[in-house]
């Protein structure tokens, strides 16, 4: 033995009554456990965890830390959280499988989620194939483990453009064999983003398709579906059809609904979703606990804006003409990046901008910084990404709470934070998810108890990622876990201060090695790059 973690309040995964018990670390998994009034064993190092919640680690289902791995492997914001492994690739635009320019214009078209603009030289963007960009993160190392998505907006953009159009028979071949390779390169599934260009363009046949290959090799699509707005409830029944005609596990990102149009209605959500899973289907979800979104600024334009990748979209919004029809199709028509609901500038937060010179606008709403500048929003927000090069990320006060109480209650919610890491002013979800379940939901509202919550933490999400060895405080399970009190435990960011580390989180061991130690963040890099249905 290694490591006894002593006097332990054992939060198991299994939503069943947590007990006490001393749990021994060897080799890096779990080598035994003492209930109270048996043997004790003895190690080396012990932990004194008197008082304390021992958990499996938790799992962030939806993480935007593609390129935070790399540049920044101490990774305290999800650490501290007592994250153990997130899963990248989000919303269908990352960086693998990528060839040189369609590197470049990722790059550009998702700086908001991740920095790595064109001319960022902080990391040598040295892989081309998914399974370059995991080995990648094995060769540097990393506080916390990773899994993968093949981006199907990534995959059409190498095979098809940035146009909108039906992939030919030759460009949808192409995508199928992408698909494949990532996924026989490691990557747990397929993400999309159909909200976001090129991935947008793609028709349900196509995704079908797609899908299909997934299912072949045992994986789950993770889509952001076409609106979380006006017609949000169709655009669920679309993805739980397209999957099941695909054979396909479905696993539905940051599921929610937002806007004026949907309050109250989580319950018909789950309705849905109950249908399908009493029918067999294969479905998950995951969610964040707050209201407000979170995304790039560039996103809320209409799709046939941002046709044509970032240099088109700069283009158009250079010309007045065609600013005046984006203009009307966003506060009149709503635009499909705006889930189909004419925006609201005064629910527009600038969370983040890559240009110093342009932080004034940093923590007001759009609608804020115009009657300051005393011109129209639409104006501050088009010379806003101009002058930033698409760059902006903004909050997006749209959200309901009975809804996102009502959801996370599911029998099958997972948690993810949907974290953007990036700005000066990042949504407080980044640095907070985990523990805002745990102190604010479970022991401040009651909306879970602890061992349910924990449950859908870390148990749920590791069966979902098929990960056989995770996700358990079990014998011969890995030992990536959690010491917390459930007394204290509490996010401490806010969205005046986001950046602020949790509480009430002491340990976090992953592989068994600790990376948070007292509360402190140790300089151990014990993470990896897990790859899909290999040890």
């Amino acid at each position: 033995m290694d490591l006894v973690i002593r006097d332990a309040t054992v939060v198991d995964g299994t939503a069943t009554t947590p007990y006490r018990a001393d749990v021994a670390v060897a080799d890096g998994r779990i080598a035994h456990i003492a209930p109270e009034g048996t043997p004790r064993p003895s190690a080396p190092s012990t932990l004194d965890a008197d008082g304390l919640a021992l958990s499996p680690g938790f799992i962030d289902m939806h993480a935007h830390s593609d390129l935070a791995v790399l540049r920044d492997p101490d990774h305290s914001a999800k650490a501290a959280q007592g994250v153990t492994l997130e899963v990248l690739g989000q919303d269908g635009l990352s960086y693998a499988p990528v060839d040189d320019t369609t590197l470049a214009a990722v790059r550009e078209a998702i700086t908001g989620w991740n920095g790595g603009a064109p001319g960022d030289e902080r990391i040598n963007f040295d892989w081309r194939t998914v399974g370059e960009y995991l080995d990648r993160i094995d060769r540097q190392g990393t506080a916390v483990n990773a899994a993968y998505l093949v981006p199907q907006g990534s995959v059409r953009m190498l095979a098809v453009g940035w146009d909108d159009r039906p992939a030919t028979a030759g460009e949808l071949a192409r995508m199928k064999q992408l698909v494949a390779e990532g996924m026989e390169q490691g990557a747990f599934g397929m993400s999309s983003g159909l909200t976001y260009t090129p991935g947008m363009y793609a028709s349900d046949a196509e995704l079908t398709e797609l899908c299909r290959v997934v299912a072949a090799h045992g994986g789950y699509y993770c889509p952001h579906h076409r609106s979380y707005g006006a017609g949000a409830l169709e655009a669920y029944a679309e993805m739980v059809q397209l999957t099941r005609e695909a054979g396909c596990a479905l696993h539905l990102a940051h599921a929610t609904m937002n806007f004026g149009v949907n309050k109250g209605r989580g319950g018909e959500l789950l309705s849905l979703l109950d249908a399908a899973l009493d029918e067999g289907a294969d479905i998950t979800l995951d969610t964040y606990p707050y209201t407000p979104g979170c995304t790039t600024l560039v996103a809320m334009l209409p799709s046939w804006a941002n046709e044509g990748g970032p240099e088109a979209t700069l283009a158009r919004l250079a010309d007045e003409e065609t600013c005046a029809r984006i203009r009307h199709v966003m506060e009149v028509e709503g635009a499909d990046g705006c889930h189909g609901v004419p925006i609201e500038w005064d629910a527009i937060e600038i969370s983040g901008v890559n240009d110093p010179e342009l932080s004034e606008y940093i923590g007001r709403t759009v609608a804020a910084s115009a009657a300051a500048r005393g011109e129209e929003p639409f104006t501050t927000a088009r010379r806003l990404l101009i002058e930033d090069r698409l760059g902006p990320t903004i909050l997006q006060h749209v959200g309901h709470e009975e809804n996102v109480r009502a959801i996370m209650r599911h029998r099958v919610h997972t948690g993810g934070s949907d974290g953007i890491l990036q700005g000066a002013k990042p949504h407080p979800r980044a640095y907070g998810t985990f523990p805002r379940y745990l102190g604010h939901y479970v022991r401040e509202l009651g909306v879970l108890s602890l061992p349910e919550c924990v449950a859908h933490l870390t148990a749920r999400p590791a069966a979902r990622l098929g990960l056989r060895d995770r996700g358990l405080v079990r014998e011969g399970y890995r030992a990536d876990l959690v010491l917390f009190d459930p007394d204290t435990v509490a996010a401490g960011s806010t969205f005046e201060a986001p950046r602020t580390l949790p509480t009430g989180i002491p340990h976090v061991l992953v592989d068994g090695r600790p990376v948070i130690e007292d509360g402190h963040r140790t300089d151990t890099l014990p993470g990896r790059a897990l790859r899909h249905n290999r040890p």
